[in-house]
């Protein structure tokens, strides 16, 4: 199973339509669980702090932990696929953190099992969403020699 702790609401119509289509065909191979803790409104430290502690509420023991951070690992599409085979060999559950406008707290970071990054530039946290579902769906197709539009 695979699941992804999100900062924030997505609310645009056009981004909850792609996310709904990645997750329709996602289902032919996998369960994804989609959890949304809220953005906060303090200053940094606080909301940063807050973020984190409803993070830590959705994580569990047993998850492999992918950060998303500007910081961690670039890599393309064929070794995200191979990465997400080799965790699946050990671990059942796969948890992904995409963290709110100020990233993750370091204390999150420091949980995880592996730090991603698409790009050194910075995306909205509601575009990424869809980013980082299309490329799991398109290491299923690559895990499955299954063709993917390129």
């Amino acid at each position: 199973m695979i699941k992804i702790i999100c900062v924030g609401k997505i609310k645009e119509k056009y981004l909850n339509e792609a996310i709904k289509e990645y997750l329709k065909r996602l289902s032919k191979y996998t369960k994804i669980n989609i959890i949304e803790v809220p953005d906060e409104n303090y200053d940094i430290i606080k909301i940063l702090e807050k973020e984190r502690d409803n993070i830590l509420k959705h994580i569990s023991e047993k998850d492999y932990i992918i950060t998303m951070e500007i910081e961690g690992n670039i890599i393309s599409s064929t070794q995200f696929a191979n990465k997400l085979n080799n965790i699946f060999i050990h671990n059942s559950d796969i948890c992904f953190i995409i963290g709110g406008s100020y990233g993750l707290h370091n204390d999150i970071k420091e949980l995880s099992n592996y730090k991603l990054s698409f790009s050194k530039m910075t995306f909205t946290h509601q575009m990424f969403r869809v980013m980082l579902l299309e490329q799991i769906y398109r290491a299923y197709k690559i895990n499955n020699n299954e063709s993917y539009h390129k």
